[in-house]
């Protein structure tokens, strides 16, 4: 019997958010394939963050609908919540833990067994290069070590969907690079990112497709090659410029 396609690995339709006068989401519509990257860009207030944390269950929409693997996120959180994996904007590092303590408590906060999770922990200390860390408390860690420490951290219950809330923001050149090729190994295992970066080097080299946010709403969606190809641009600097260019008043001379 031939295999059912998987289901996407986000699903969402004419998702809305207000903030008191302020709309946030304005119907958004967005799919992400199962087992690939999708960058979400926009300027600051765009609703990137507003997009993860819905889709993360941490935040109610006041409209439409979201999915993740199939998974409604307003009626079926907990089956979310066991799929997903979030590293935000904000380290979620313990700073008085140590690197293995800081995984320990994780694989704990999950509930795995107490031998799967020495066991799990004991994999991402060295799939993530922390075995000459792994005594040093949090406060002690360089500031690419503690995002590695970050996404290490998110893995620990082998999520199927990962969201990364603008990962590298403030990271080293080399920092950032090692952190890609964490992502590259992710979805090679057939893990799914959703990202929202401010980088868009960062967009064009991880993502298989790319979403530009503005006014709410998903103005572009495509394969960073067909966005540049469909604005004649060289980079997605003036794709991301030229789509999200302030509209002029009405009244303007």
């Amino acid at each position: 019997m031939p295999v059912p396609p998987l289901p996407p690995a986000i699903e969402v339709v004419g998702l809305h958010k207000r903030f008191g006068d302020q709309t946030v989401l304005d119907g958004l519509d967005l799919v992400v394939p199962a087992g690939t990257v999708t960058a979400l860009l926009g300027p600051n207030g765009a609703g990137k963050t507003t997009t993860v944390s819905i889709l993360a269950t941490l935040l109610a929409a006041d409209g439409g609908t979201a999915r993740v693997l199939g998974h409604d996120v307003a009626t079926d959180p907990q089956a979310v919540r066991g799929l997903i994996g979030v590293t935000g904007q904000l380290s979620a590092v313990d700073p008085l833990l140590t690197v293995t303590e800081n995984l320990r408590l994780m694989a704990d906060l999950f509930h795995l067994p107490r031998a799967e999770g020495r066991r799990r922990v004991a994999e991402l200390v060295e799939r993530f290069g922390l075995g000459e860390v792994a005594r040093r408390r949090g406060q002690l860690l360089s500031g690419g070590t503690t995002r590695k420490l970050d996404l290490a951290m998110t893995l620990v219950a082998g999520p199927r969907v990962v969201f990364l809330d603008e990962p590298t923001t403030g990271l080293d050149p080399r920092a950032r690079h090692d952190l890609w090729d964490q992502v590259r190994v992710l979805v090679a295992d057939g893990v799914s990112v959703l990202l929202t970066t401010q980088y868009l080097d960062e967009a064009d080299r991880l993502a298989d497709a790319v979403g530009v946010l503005h006014g709410g709403r998903l103005v572009a969606h495509d394969t960073p090659a067909g966005l540049k190809a469909a604005h004649a641009a060289g980079s997605l600097d003036d794709v991301f410029l030229a789509l999200t260019a302030p509209v002029p008043s009405a009244d303007a001379a």
